[in-house]
């Protein structure tokens, strides 16, 4: 194991890694209440300097995949699909099975110059998450209790407050609604079984009220749906604490393009074509598990150095003053101060622990399985 591969395992790296990310974010969140005011005055300027706010945080974590572990992301698509990358609004299909499939998809909008600006329909209680609920919110983010009768007017107006972004966004859908689980599969099967619906071997069941109701309410503003297939070499599982000690993997992304036009406008129809296109993710998943490759063309977009250099920036503007600190606590010799740092230390590591936690199939939500509610 050579010096670097030795220190990517070290739990003090970790430590300060975290360390970097909550401080940056804490200060970016401040910084983005703050720009509040901008509101008011300008709204399209409070919404591009919120963009790159966000960028500035959220790439931290792209840095850790890209140039911290090297984990390799490669596109199977068409050379017209790839040329809009980057250049329209669209809705974004993502098959949930992993703790890093947002990663991956991040590390793509970071490429084609999205990061900032890209958006998620995602359940409320990140909303009272630090740094990632946070962030969120200042980005205008749509957050739903997954309760159609109470999220309708909540995510039809959030929708509609999109419609004149002035950034191109890659709006994210988990149409599935939650995590693939062996559990959730089996009860959602049964559920396509009762309504007489073709099963799926690799997805749960689309709730398609999110999927319809972005269509119509962005339609006008986005010009198309890209469906994204992930899937990793070697039937790997990756996580993010595979990520932090260095782990590399290799992620394979089959994209489609749908003009939004192609898509039926009755809700009817177009929860018909939802549940056709995920038969379809079903048959390209069981490719990649037959052949070990997707269709299409493959892709490598080149990494971009500014994830590493805005990491480098955060490191070097907060952990000077923390190594100037730690020195003048243990210089002084007092039991008192060095047991607070350590406790300081402690209480640090807990909760990048916990904003880890938050991205594990294991501690996810319970979102779909019934047998779980029948316990309550």
């Amino acid at each position: 194991m050579g010096f670097i591969a030795f220190l990517k395992t070290q739990f003090i790296v970790h430590l300060l890694i975290g360390f970097v990310f909550v401080v940056s974010g804490l200060i970016i969140n401040f910084i983005q209440l703050c720009t509040l005011v901008l509101w008011p005055i300008n709204k399209q300027l409070y919404r591009r300097v919120n963009c790159r706010l966000a960028y500035s945080l959220w790439s931290q974590l792209v840095m850790l995949l890209e140039w911290w572990s090297g984990t390799e992301c490669t596109l199977f698509s068409d050379e017209a699909t790839v040329k809009t990358f980057g250049k329209e609004h669209v809705i974004i299909i993502l098959n949930h099975n992993f703790e890093i499939d947002f990663l991956c998809g991040w590390t793509m909008t970071e490429r084609f110059g999205v990061l900032g600006s890209s958006k998620v329909l995602a359940k409320r209680e990140l909303l009272y998450v630090p740094l990632i609920g946070w962030t969120w919110y200042f980005l205008e983010i749509v957050f739903c209790k997954r309760k159609w009768e109470e999220d309708r007017d909540t995510v039809i107006g959030g929708l509609k407050r999109l419609s004149d972004y002035p950034e191109y966004m890659w709006f994210l859908l988990y149409c599935e609604g939650t995590r693939f689980t062996e559990t959730k599969h089996r009860i959602s099967m049964e559920v396509a079984e009762s309504k007489g619906l073709p099963k799926l071997k690799y997805h749960l069941l689309p709730r398609t009220k999110g999927f319809t109701t972005a269509v119509q309410c962005l339609r006008g503003t986005v010009s198309a749906v890209y469906d994204v297939t992930l899937n990793f070499r070697g039937n790997k599982n990756p996580s993010l604490l595979g990520i932090l000690y260095g782990k590399k993997y290799e992620a394979d992304m089959c994209v489609r393009r749908f003009p939004l036009e192609d898509i039926p406008q009755d809700e009817k129809e177009a929860a018909n074509w939802l549940h056709k296109l995920y038969q379809e993710k079903d048959a390209l998943q069981e490719m990649y598990n037959q052949e070990g490759v997707f269709p299409g063309k493959q892709f490598k977009p080149p990494r971009r150095p500014w994830t590493l250099l805005n990491f480098l920036f955060w490191a070097t503007v907060l952990l000077s003053p923390l190594f100037t600190f730690g020195f003048g606590v243990f210089a002084s010799g007092s039991p008192l101060l060095i047991l607070a740092f350590l406790g300081l230390v402690g209480a640090a590591s807990f909760g990048v622990r916990r904003l880890i936690g938050v991205t594990e199939i294991e501690k996810g939500s319970s979102y779909g399985n019934q047998e779980f509610k029948k316990k309550e």
